[in-house]
């Protein structure tokens, strides 16, 4: 192995390691410091703005890292058949993903523009506006609203559920049922 290739195989471990540490501290608070995210990830200050020059950069690796493993889980859930069922299916994975990073998505929004955040949440969103649409035209979703409110509605309704846990007001069993209840609610045709 030469001397360049074990400095990058170094440096590819101390990423990951600063992104994990990232990940870990801004899941949990959102005001994590620069200088606790390298303690936490074993690694000098100066080594980490060497791999993430700004703040920003940072977040965003760890955002984009956490996306990455929540794609991994959302690609697996089964959306065919009855989209009410594929959606109560698509529910029970995404609220502990969005549970665990709703820290890390406040950190987000304070550095990175609403747009990049709306762009790398790209994956997600498409799934569930595909999903809702097939609904809609089998006739058991809500068409007197824009497919992008009901989108937003959903995360919302996702992202309360996180905070009420957090909270202590919802237990983490019940969330799979309040948030499906919930969102069946708003989505269902009027009658």
């Amino acid at each position: 192995m030469t001397t360049r290739t074990r400095r990058r195989a170094d440096a590819e471990r101390s990423i990951a390691r600063i992104v994990a540490a990232a990940r870990e501290l801004l899941g949990r608070d959102p005001a994590a410091t620069i200088d606790e995210i390298a303690a936490a990830a074993g690694v000098g200050r100066m080594t980490l703005y060497g791999h993430f020059p700004n703040r920003a950069q940072l977040v965003e690796a760890a955002l984009v890292d956490a996306l990455r493993d929540g794609e991994d889980v959302l690609s697996a859930v089964d959306l065919t058949g009855d989209p009410r069922d594929a959606l109560d299916r698509l529910l029970a994975s995404s609220w502990s993903l969005v549970a665990e990073s709703s820290s890390l998505l406040a950190a987000a929004l304070e550095v990175l523009p609403a747009g990049r955040v709306r762009e790398l949440h790209g994956a997600p969103a498409t799934r569930l506006e595909d999903l809702l649409r097939r609904g809609q035209d089998d006739g058991v979703f809500r068409t007197d609203l824009p497919v992008g409110w009901l989108v937003s509605a959903v995360h919302y309704l996702l992202k309360g559920a996180a905070e009420e846990e957090r909270a202590g007001r919802l237990d983490a069993a019940d969330i799979p049922r309040v948030v499906t209840a919930s969102v069946r609610s708003l989505l269902a045709p009027p009658a």
